[in-house]
């Protein structure tokens, strides 16, 4: 170790103040952990103009002792682009291959400051890795990647260009890192079964999570709901987040909501179901029009992140989605729900990583995304359990396993775990 208070270099290009990204919670959960337990943190993230979506208020979440450098970034397909053109090789790995560069010259230049004891890489970006495997091979300072989530997956990514990338940062992540890091148990064992010849120990389980220090800061409104039999009071049912086509596809939900409505189906007319800042409202807006839901169903904005948190411990119930080709994910979405306490409606396999959660902390009614008949006995289910104030809280022995306080605790073990073995 080279000093007395050790010092890691995070590559993050999700860092404050980006909004529309729930997997910066997770690096600022852990970077504010290790800056409150004495490290020294540095994080290299992309400038704001290479992010799509900011807000200046987020700014105020980044601990004051952590160094941020923003390093130059764009995203090719805004910045590089000619009539919406672009060569597909200035996108590999990803729309911000020039945040390589730009991350990698502004990580030397704060080496010649201090030199960290360890890099830790954080996907869903996978520029980030690219430049830390680099920065590891520069100057052999340890190095940790944070992968999250499969990156190379059987239909992910449709480019076979970008396909092969991904392939190969992986290979490079087994051979020179000193730990992966998966957020969930199926993630691992897809990667045993990648990389056979691997020590089990090299792949390190450490879920996302809720954030309990902002938790505690969120102010719930006055008005918050309150499940009641007033006939004249909608239920609200939430969805908080991107809804990605394929992965997250709705419409099998939106046909269930406009057979109920057809069918008049008992308190279907109570329900509003808030969809979020989707990312995609272009694309379920004419879906929704066209089943004549549009009295059920609607799409909101983004929000600044505590707002969102405030959002959810004031409706009903909350929605989660997950298709059948993430079984071996967990979304940050996830954590937050159990945390906000709420009754869940979740549309994902029970046998996926996700329905095994939510089963196992008792949560959630779970049906599967794309059964649209089960899905129409889980929404009269819900309204059944409103109706009769059915919902049993969670014990919250059990809610604090699962904080990024609590997980960041184990990252660190893991780290020092590096250190003492280098020094």
């Amino acid at each position: 170790m080279s000093s007395a208070k050790p010092s890691i270099l995070y590559i993050a290009f999700h860092y404050p103040p980006v909004l529309g990204s729930s997997g910066v919670h997770r690096t600022l959960a852990f970077t504010r952990y290790l800056n409150d337990q004495g490290w020294d943190v540095s994080v290299i993230t992309a400038s704001l103009k290479a992010y799509h979506n900011w807000s200046e208020e987020q700014l105020a979440f980044i601990p004051e002792r952590v160094r941020v450098i923003r390093a130059f970034a764009r995203d090719v397909s805004r910045h590089f682009s000619w009539r919406g053109k672009y060569p597909a090789v200035l996108a590999l790995p990803d729309n911000w291959q020039s945040w390589v560069f730009g991350g990698l010259v502004s990580a030397l230049l704060a080496f010649l400051k201090r030199r960290p004891d360890v890099i830790v890489s954080t996907y869903p970006i996978a520029s980030a890795h690219a430049i830390a495997y680099l920065l590891h091979r520069i100057t052999g300072v340890p190095w940790v990647a944070d992968l999250r989530d499969p990156m190379a997956q059987v239909d992910y990514p449709t480019e076979p260009g970008r396909k092969r990338v991904f392939e190969w940062i992986e290979r490079k992540i087994v051979k020179h890192c000193s730990f992966a890091v998966v957020t969930a148990p199926g993630a691992k064992i897809l990667y045993q079964e990648r990389f056979p010849g691997i020590d089990d120990e090299f792949w390190q389980i450490i879920p996302n999570g809720f954030d309990e220090e902002i938790f505690r800061a969120v102010k719930v409104p006055a008005h918050a709901a309150t499940t009641t039999a007033d006939p004249a009071r909608p239920y609200t049912l939430l969805h908080s987040g991107i809804i990605y086509p394929y992965e997250r596809d709705p419409s099998q939900l939106f046909a269930a909501l406009s057979e109920l409505k057809q069918e008049g189906a008992r308190n279907i007319s109570r329900l509003q179901l808030r969809l979020r800042a989707t990312g995609h409202d272009q694309l379920y807006r004419p879906q929704i029009e066209q089943l004549d839901i549009a009295d059920l169903v609607k799409l909101d904005p983004p929000i600044a992140y505590v707002q969102a948190l405030e959002e959810m411990l004031s409706v009903d119930a909350l929605l989660l989605l997950q298709a059948d080709n993430c079984n071996y994910q967990i979304p940050a979405k996830a954590y937050e729900y159990i945390r906000a306490d709420k009754p869940v409606l979740a549309l994902t396999p029970v046998e996926g990583d996700t329905g095994k959660l939510l089963r196992d902390v008792g949560v959630a009614d779970i049906s599967p995304l794309d059964d649209k008949n089960q899905i129409k006995l889980a929404l009269v289910k819900l309204l059944d359990k409103l109706d009769k104030k059915e919902f049993v809280p969670i014990d919250r022995s059990i809610i604090r396993q699962y904080s990024r306080q609590y997980q960041a605790a184990r990252f660190e073990a893991l780290l020092q775990g590096i250190l003492s073995t280098d020094a």
